[in-house]
């Protein structure tokens, strides 16, 4: 049962039928058809967004969902819709929390749905409903009715169909990076969360990290100055596990790298620094230019390491091994944003923030400040734990779970959120913006690094400021 909390049902109130939502976004992604052509279409066959046409916003179908509570409800029940290294993982969190049921799992691999259907039981709480029958079973979850969010974490070919099928059905939907891979699906899901009045989350973990926040509430004290640029990154070299038999479900992540040139993922280096800038709560980003190396590391690496008879030895690779893009946002700032993962190369996200007064950069973290620094070095970050570290990171100092904690809190909060009748601390307008640069860095990088316009998903509501991932504690 959820419990309604009072005043918050004129702007989260019971979605509208799933028949007359059908009805009226019928064609959304045909009057938005900004992004490729057929999903996984060769670069060759697919449709660049002109600047002109991917900077214009289709009539608005709905509501606005900036600053629009979840329905308060004493108990969340989850469904998760994919049960892989990250879905298998993730489970763990939500059952680690008080007030939070998994009521639904669902994987096309029936082994991985047998094991986490254990290990909900083995938490205390009733088993599941497990669908398991084909890869479009996640449509039968969708229509359970003690479901309050699906959780998606499966290959990113499926996310925007989920995400809808979520939306259709009254749910609230959380997707693992990217939310979608073209730009008009980016569209429909706005569309469809105003018009269904249920959030449809990003569900970026990075912006959660402990240096991420606390970078955050610096800047917004103003240690930063007036903002003035930003940095960040998916560097991560991915090539042993793109090429193992075992670690993804298939090889369809590899495969993506025969399909775009562009930046693949640049939701955990876009998140955070969007964040800083308070990109759609005050300004927004407007446009973006890429610049692709050529595409030679996963076939040197499957030269060097893969046997002949492998069926990889049929693809050509054309995704550039390092992408750099320079965003542009409406107050002058830019940010620059790198993927590279078919390259020998430690694990960064570079999280850069700089300003009039100093700057910010990591892996390994440094600061420099004035007036707090004065000799032209680098100083140690962690003098500002104490007055600037998140209240999340304070009262959850060494939190369970991977990536340094930073899923642990990230799963706490939105349940929270969700707990208490709060407003998400991102939305579908923040899922959109940080993912448009997957469609837009590759139609750039074929124009040969002309600017893309990044639609403003807002409306034009980006220029009121409104509350993020720098929260307040509830009482």
């Amino acid at each position: 049962m959820n419990d309604a909390a009072p005043g918050n049902q004129d702007r989260g109130s019971d979605p509208p039928s799933r028949r007359s939502v059908l009805r009226t976004t019928a064609g959304v992604a045909g009057a938005a058809g900004l992004g490729f052509g057929v999903l996984g279409a060769t670069p060759a066959a697919a449709a660049t967004p002109s600047a002109e046409d991917a900077g214009s916003a289709p009539p608005r179908q709905g509501r606005t969902m900036a600053g629009v509570p979840f329905e308060r409800r004493s108990t969340v029940r989850v469904a998760i819709v994919g049960l892989g290294n990250r879905g298998g993982s993730m489970i763990d969190l939500f059952l680690a929390l008080p007030g939070v049921r998994v009521t639904a799992v669902c994987d096309p691999v029936k082994a991985k749905t047998e094991r986490a259907a254990a290990k909900v039981v083995a938490a205390g709480q009733p088993s599941p409903a497990v669908y398991a029958s084909g890869e479009n079973d996640y449509e039968k979850l969708c229509e359970r009715g003690d479901v309050d969010l699906v959780y998606v974490a499966t290959p990113w070919d499926l996310h925007f169909a989920m995400a809808r099928t979520a939306l259709l059905n009254g749910k609230h939907v959380g997707v693992e990076c990217p939310v979608a891979m073209r730009l008009d699906e980016l569209w429909a899901l706005v569309d469809l969360s105003e018009r269904t009045r249920r959030h449809c989350m990003q569900l970026e973990n990075c912006c959660y990290g402990r240096n991420e926040m606390r970078v955050l509430r610096m800047a917004h004290a103003g240690k930063f100055g007036e903002l003035l640029h930003g940095a960040g990154a998916y560097n991560h070299d991915l090539r042993g596990l793109m090429f193992s038999p075992t670690y993804y479900e298939g090889p369809w992540r590899r495969l993506w790298h025969t399909r775009l040139r562009g930046d693949l993922y640049p939701n955990h280096g876009f998140g955070p620094v969007a964040n800083y800038m308070d990109v759609n709560r005050g300004d927004r980003a407007v446009s973006i230019s890429s610049f692709g190396t050529p595409a030679l590391g996963l076939a040197e690496y499957r030269e060097a390491n893969v046997p002949r008879s492998d069926p990889s030895w049929k693809e050509t690779y054309i995704e550039s091994d390092r992408t750099i893009s320079m965003v542009r946002t409406a107050r002058g700032r830019v940010i620059r944003l790198e993927h590279d993962v078919s390259t020998p190369h430690p694990y960064s996200r570079i999280n850069s923030l700089g300003g009039t007064k100093g700057v910010f950069e990591d892996y390994p973290e440094r600061i420099y400040l004035e007036p707090d620094h004065s000799d032209d070095r680098w100083a140690d970050f962690s003098a500002y734990a104490d007055e600037f570290d998140h209240w999340l990171w304070k009262e959850h100092a060494d939190p369970p779970g991977g990536h340094g904690g930073m899923d642990y809190i990230m799963v706490y909060r939105l349940m929270q959120c969700m707990r208490l009748g709060l407003v998400p601390d991102f939305d579908v307008y923040d899922a959109a913006t940080w993912t448009a640069p997957v469609p837009l860095s590759h139609a750039s990088i074929r124009a040969n690094g002309a600017p893309q316009r990044i639609p403003d998903f807002t409306r034009g509501e980006w220029r009121g400021a409104r509350p993020g991932v720098d929260s307040v504690k509830p009482e």
